[in-house]
């Protein structure tokens, strides 16, 4: 199938699946005018890979995932590991976030929002 089926089976635009020819997370064959060829097995991938992504892994991630997903002999220990790790992140970006939150939310809070040139908002920035 070409890159357009592709894409409209994956869920990925034809851009995204060309950039991840391009950094080998997908190879699809060719065909004798060198149009991409994609096999049910890249559409396999290509989901794999959107899903992950929609998660929020990484490109460097998303490579390890997949190749533990083709490797039949894989250690779910390993997958678990990469799992972990990403959670860590997550975890702690929605506590960088909370904390930016309760900042803007007292800022808010003590700005009058008035017609007067006053503005804690802006003093706290400029600090």
């Amino acid at each position: 199938m070409n890159i357009g089926e592709a894409a409209e089976r994956s869920g990925l635009p034809p851009k995204t699946i060309r950039y991840y020819e391009d950094i080998g997370l997908v190879t699809p064959a060719r065909d004798a005018n060198s149009y991409r060829a994609f096999r049910e097995s890249d559409i396999h991938k290509l989901t794999f890979l959107g899903r992950a992504r929609a998660l929020g892994f990484s490109i460097e991630d998303c490579r390890n995932l997949l190749a533990l997903w083709e490797d039949k002999d894989r250690a779910s220990a390993d997958v678990r590991a990469i799992a972990k790790d990403h959670l860590r992140e997550i975890e702690a970006k929605i506590a960088d976030l909370q904390a930016m939150q309760a900042t803007l939310s007292d800022l808010v809070r003590t700005c009058a929002g008035d017609d007067r040139p006053d503005c804690p908002i802006l003093k706290e920035l400029g600090a």
